[in-house]
């Protein structure tokens, strides 16, 4: 609700929020034109929430209360309101004292805080949402701590309170619990807002995923379309909640079997979540209709939304905020559809065809529709089982953020399986991923380098490479294709973990086992010389090999490999008890099976063998959904599985992701730590940053002065090496005896600055002959002194040259980065990445993994240089840009390294004003 004709509202500070209970409800700042909505929120409030509110029987407000109540200045007398629609479910206000208690100004730091949330709402977490978003407000403007009296018998409010996880003062004064807040972020009351936003997202989703009742809108009375498909769908998976069919036009009590209705409101019954397949233009009606009769949840399976251009953009828009201003959430438009295999509740609200993918451990999201049926089909055809599959089509609402807080804690979901084509918010997925990926694997395929139509998101200036980095610091398992995206899940679902990189090969191939062992080495892993059981072997030489193999305390998996032998006889049902009574008798490591033209082998090995699995008429062209294909997979899977691949390269792929990701797993358990160094100045520094962002507009960015950044860098340990001007012959030569000899001539014009290959940098000149000499061949072949800009520089040991630099993204956030200088580095893309805050072990893990690093570590002879001294300076700065969100870009470019000790010869800092929000700011949902 931005009002135009008053400036001063705070549009930023409206945000929609999920509550407790998954539904959600809009923040936004209270206006003057509100009055007529706060005495219609009153008149709702019971007497005793009124008593608790004001200590005192308080049954209605007075015109001199309402205007105080709706006029604000938003900066030391603001209110919020949580709304549904245009109605107030809870109010919360502060009002700047000074250290009398009374109205003060800036720079006074305290505030009073007070609450009131409609009786009907109360118990959904509305307050709890209203005091992190005022306390953000409150920290904006310069507010510090927040005081707050309480009646003793208002324990839901001193537990709203006591529960935030700020630091606080709590007294019992003149019959009144009187609490202080310290609103600076805490390492606590950040988790707590985490938990909060988990738990709340988290029954968002289970609230689409579990319903109690589905209503199907646009149901065709033909049987034909979308809606007649997902009703179907819905009814022969064997949904165990109440189904009704909509369609306005309704002449019967029945479609296809289904009780059926003219509109939602005519159903007279609760409806949990509403599956709506009507053209474009009719979707606010459905909408409309859905919320106002209480429906938690919708599935969009129309199109023309943003995948149909601008003016499908602005529809879909307009359809995000009529669905939120319900408090419901939306997976689509454009959707396929969700579906839920537990037992208790076999909803397949999709337009994938009865009966469902068969039960499983594997989550499974997509935001393609088509994606999304060639995974299901994938999966099938490999015995692999869901637990839950969400295609969210255009993610205007429900994302794969929403969907991984609930697999987090979901006990039916062993592995998480995304394919995104985008990454709307990757600062809080890789957040989520990570704590995700430390209970159960993530594994990611990323689609397209573009946005695809119908996806807004916000911009990064990320390569793919450096998200890549940054997902794989999160455990993320990053693939590239939907087929390792299958082939890895597969491995994960079925196998445990392995301890290590030590990899047995073993089959009836020797060629087959040495490209298995050629692919081992490709991926990193150490295989141990291939056994070749010879094309003579039998299923119970398999069984004997691999039982060896598995029980062997020098291997951490097995790879077995099989090629059809030379007989009539079919043995792959033979092969595959084998190897599974084998697995049986030492389950403790992941066994994967390489195979070259055994189709018979990977249904074995799947144990998807059903009444319809031998069916000699199906046709192999066939839709993997009909339901004989479906029925196939109906029975329940053999508890030992083994994956099955058609090459060694996805074999070994597969494992080396899992090899990868359990260290991973492991090195959680010594994540490392930020480190605190007592000389870090972060006062200075932030004293520092005010003054030079004082004059600087709100949305440019400074580049400060070399003298200015090095100030800056010194505070947090960094020394800079200072640099003279030269802008003549005689300067150098006077710049050179105050730094004394040997020094160095560099330019730094723009164009040459750091391109030493242009030949604009002169080193280890010893005295003022060679300087003048190196001054003239500069000037002649380069240009004028105006025009390089020369400097002079005391000479540093040797070492290898490096580059340090952080960079604030708008999505990502703060990003560390390192490699060695040189154009070879910048050319092969030879950079790591790690998000900041960086703990030692990040840093220490930042060094070592460009492919360049060896050059650190005394290649060839070399001494080393101090990594442990370079490492000290990535934590340096990831300090400075973690505590100070107004440095946005900084880059030391060379930092030598030495063989004792390191010299930064240059830096650059770029410094703006911070956003007023980010990720540890309040939670809230996307606005794309």
């Amino acid at each position: 609700m931005t009002i135009e004709s008053d400036p001063s509202y705070p549009a930023h500070w409206e945000a929609d929020v999920v509550l407790r209970d998954g539904g959600t409800a809009r923040i936004r700042p209270i206006t003057t034109e509100d009055a007529g909505r706060l005495v219609s929120f009153y008149e709702q409030v019971s007497d005793e929430s009124k008593y608790y509110r004001f200590f005192a029987p308080y049954p209605r407000l007075s015109d001199r209360d309402v205007h105080r109540f709706t006029h604000h200045d938003y900066v030391d007398r603001v209110g919020l309101a949580a709304t549904i629609g245009e109605e107030f479910i809870g109010t919360v206000r502060y009002d700047r004292i000074g250290p009398d208690g009374r109205p003060a100004s800036a720079p006074a730091d305290e505030a009073e805080v007070a609450f009131l949330v409609q009786d009907a709402h109360q118990g959904r977490g509305v307050a709890s949402a209203l005091l992190e978003h005022i306390g953000a407000v409150a920290r904006e403007r310069g507010i510090r701590r927040f005081a707050a009296e309480v009646l003793p018998a208002n324990t839901k409010m001193i537990k709203v309170f006591t529960d935030v996880g700020y630091e606080q003062k709590r007294s019992f004064e003149d019959g009144s619990v009187h609490l202080t807040l310290d609103l600076e972020p805490t390492a606590e009351s950040l988790a707590v807002q985490r938990a909060r936003e988990q738990r709340a997202e988290a029954r968002s989703v289970q609230r689409l995923l579990a319903p109690g009742s589905v209503a199907v809108v646009g149901v065709s009375r033909s049987g034909a379309g979308v809606g007649a498909a997902a009703l179907r769908n819905l009814r022969d998976s064997g949904f165990h909640g109440h189904l009704y069919a909509v369609n306005e036009a309704v002449t019967r009590d029945l479609l296809d079997g289904v009780r059926a209705y003219r509109s939602v409101e005519a159903v007279g019954a609760p409806v949990d979540l509403a599956v709506i397949a009507v053209p474009a233009d009719r979707v606010p009606d459905a909408v409309a209709a859905c919320g106002e009769h209480g429906v938690q949840g919708l599935v969009v399976l129309s199109a023309g939304y943003g995948d149909s251009g601008p003016a499908g953009l602005a529809r879909q828009r307009e359809l995000l905020r009529q669905v939120r201003s319900y408090g419901m959430r939306l997976i689509g438009p454009n959707a396929y559809g969700v579906i839920n295999t537990a037992p208790e509740v076999e909803l397949n609200a999709s337009l994938t065809p009865a009966p469902m993918p068969m039960r499983g451990r594997t989550g499974l999201f997509t935001q393609s529709g088509a994606i999304g049926i060639a995974l299901l089909s994938a999966l099938l055809r490999r015995g692999e089982g869901l637990s839950s599959f969400v295609s969210a089509g255009n993610r205007a609402d429900v994302s794969g953020n929403d969907i991984l807080q609930y697999w987090y804690e979901d006990e039916a979901t062993d592995v998480a399986l995304l394919y995104l084509e985008t990454l709307g918010n990757p600062r809080k997925f890789t957040r989520l991923a990570r704590r995700t990926a430390a209970v159960k694997p993530v594994v990611v395929a990323k689609g397209g380098r573009h946005t695809p139509a119908g996806h807004v998101v916000p911009g990064t200036r990320l390569s793919e490479d450096t998200v890549s980095a940054l997902l794989r610091q999160a455990g993320v398992i990053r693939v590239d294709t939907v087929t390792e995206l299958v082939d890895v899940g597969l491995l994960l679902a079925s196998q445990p973990l392995p301890a290590g990189p030590r990899i047995a090969i073993l089959g009836n191939s020797e060629s087959l086992g040495v490209l298995t062992y050629d692919a081992c080495l490709t991926q990193g892993l150490r295989p141990l010389p291939p056994l070749d059981l010879t094309t003579a072997a039998s299923p119970a030489d398999f069984r004997t090999a691999l039982a060896a193999a598995l029980a062997s305390d020098d291997c951490d998996a097995v790879v077995v490999t099989a090629i059809p032998w030379v007989s009539e006889h079919a043995l792959a049902d033979d092969l595959a008890d084998a190897l599974r009574e084998a697995v049986a008798g030492a389950p403790g490591k992941p066994v994967a099976v390489v195979h070259v033209e055994l189709a018979e082998l990977v249904q074995a090995l799947s144990a998807t063998r059903g009444p319809a699995a031998d069916a000699p008429d199906r046709p192999a062209a066939d839709s993997p959904f009909t339901p004989a294909a479906l029925a196939a997979t109906a029975t329940t899977a053999d508890p030992v599985r083994i994956p099955s691949y058609p090459a060694a390269e996805r074999a070994v792929k597969a494992v080396a992701e899992a090899v990868r990701y359990g260290q991973w797993r492991r090195a959680l358990a010594d994540a490392g730590q930020v480190p605190e160094y007592e000389d870090i100045d972060e006062a200075g520094a932030a004293a520092q940053l005010a003054g030079l962002l004082a004059d600087v507009d709100g949305g440019a960015a400074l580049t400060l002065s070399d003298w200015d950044a090095r100030e800056l860098l010194a505070r947090y340990g960094i020394r800079v090496l200072p640099t003279l001007p030269a802008p003549s012959a005689d300067a150098a030569v006077r710049a050179a005896a105050v730094l004394g000899y040997p020094v160095a001539l560099k330019t730094t014009a723009p164009h040459l600055r750091h391109r030493a290959d242009l030949g604009g940098v002169r080193l280890d000149l010893t005295n003022e002959a060679e300087l003048r000499r190196s001054y003239e061949e500069l000037t002649d072949a380069l240009g004028k002194p105006g025009e390089l800009q020369p400097v002079v520089q005391a000479m540093v040991p040797r070492g290898v040259d490096t580059v340090v630099r952080s960079v604030i993204d708008p999505a990502a956030g703060a990003v560390l980065s390192f490699g060695l200088a040189g154009v070879a580095s910048e050319l092969l893309g030879d950079t790591a990445h790690r998000l900041v805050p960086a703990t030692d072990r990040d840093a220490a893990g930042l060094v070592r993994s460009i492919r360049a690093a060896p050059l650190l570590f005394g290649w060839r002879g070399s001494d080393p240089v101090d990594t442990p001294a370079l490492e000290e300076v990535l934590l340096r700065l990831s300090r400075l840009v973690d505590d100070h969100p107004e440095v946005i870009g900084v880059s030391l470019e060379p930092v030598v390294v030495a063989v004792e000790g390191i010299s930064v010869l240059s830096a650059t800092v770029r410094v703006a004003h911070p956003p007023a929000r980010g990720d540890l700011g309040p939670r809230t949902l996307p606005s794309y």
